[in-house]
């Protein structure tokens, strides 16, 4: 009379791999050896009579913060409640966002076949328009090229104006 028995369910429409579902199962507690086991009878199961075990004595979550739980608050969390500086009402978070480019990395902007054309015709220079690359600040880091070039964008620090002009180049303020 022994009955055959199905290999066991996981629980959770098997989704889990075998190996995942072993390690979840953890032996339970017996439940005689239960704390609760003990205390049945008793008739407020160790938790007093007079100030009862209810649901959220306190309130719920952060509640009573300005109120009975103050002392806490201003001991623990000082400065939790008010405002601090003044109000923007339309802040714009990229506004102050200025791309910047490095004076070696100029020639980059442009294609090769740009840079040796204008090698061999050095009677006009080519135009690195650094906006429409996507910069607005062209910076004095390395070396530049020693060859005559037009560089537009809306700012330059001393250091990359005196770059260009060296190497017989000019600096176009655009705004």
């Amino acid at each position: 009379a022994q009955a055959i028995l199905a290999p066991a369910s996981t629980g959770s429409c098997g989704r889990e791999p075998e190996g995942q579902v072993e390690e979840q199962q953890q032996a339970a507690m017996t439940a005689r050896y239960k704390k609760s086991r003990h205390l049945r009878g008793q008739i407020s199961n160790g938790r007093g009579r007079i100030g009862k075990h209810r649901k959220h004595p306190g309130g719920c979550g952060n509640s009573g913060g300005q109120h009975h739980h103050r002392i806490n608050f201003d001991k623990y969390h000082p400065g939790y409640f008010g405002k601090v500086g003044m109000r923007n009402f339309h802040l714009i978070k990229h506004g102050k966002v200025i791309p910047s480019v490095n004076v070696d990395r100029l020639w980059s902007l442009v294609s090769e076949q740009t840079r040796q054309y204008y090698k061999e015709n050095t009677d006009k220079a080519p135009v690195i328009d650094v906006l429409k690359a996507g910069y607005m600040k062209v910076t004095g880091k390395g070396v530049l090229l020693e060859q005559p070039v037009i560089v537009k964008a809306r700012y330059f620090t001393k250091e990359a104006e005196v770059k260009i002009k060296e190497a017989g180049g000019v600096c176009v303020l655009c705004a």
